[in-house]
């Protein structure tokens, strides 16, 4: 297993059985481990979603967001990592079943900064955004849900950052 993998591995194992998600801890502040602008991703990139979509259609920008306040979303978002862009399909808004997407980038990459924090650094999620829209290029049909505690235990820490006033870095 490579370090990266070993690395999200472990942040996955902490997120769905210690609930460790939604940021830093507040009266620590938050500080990007640096991020980094035209990232080359090797690996299929993956969006979770409830949108249902097909192949050849555009996720852009400019929507709300599917968590925190509801802002108006400036990037869209990636990540190499399966198991990332299922809990992102989990947790986002909306009505219907969870879905996960094949996507191809139509610009630029950079690392996602609501992950490469003091909590992921070095961006082992593999997490990824851009300002320009995300092709469509597949689905994933089976992919492994979460328990609906853990779940449930990660949406409550959702709550509890919303009510900190932890909203994502949308700039």
């Amino acid at each position: 297993m490579t370090q990266p993998q070993k690395n999200f591995r472990e942040a996955w194992n902490r997120l769905t059985s210690e609930g460790e998600m939604c940021g830093p801890d507040p009266e620590k502040g938050f500080r990007p481990a640096g991020i980094r602008k035209n990232v080359k991703e090797s690996g299929p990139l993956y969006h979770g979603t409830k949108a249902d979509l097909k192949a050849g259609d555009l996720i852009i920008p400019g929507y709300p967001s599917n968590y925190g306040s509801g802002k108006r979303a400036n990037f869209v978002y990636a990540t190499a990592m399966k198991e990332g862009a299922a809990l992102a399909a989990e947790l986002a808004k909306g009505d219907g079943p969870g879905r996960i997407y094949i996507v191809e980038p139509t610009g630029s990459l950079e690392d996602d900064p609501n992950v490469t924090d003091q909590k992921f650094p070095g961006n082992p999620t593999r997490s990824y955004r851009t300002r320009e829209p995300l092709r469509i290029t597949g689905e994933v049909a089976d992919w492994e849900k979460l328990a609906p505690e853990v779940l449930e235990k990660i949406r409550n820490r959702m709550k509890e950052a919303a009510r900190a006033g932890i909203e994502a870095i949308n700039e």
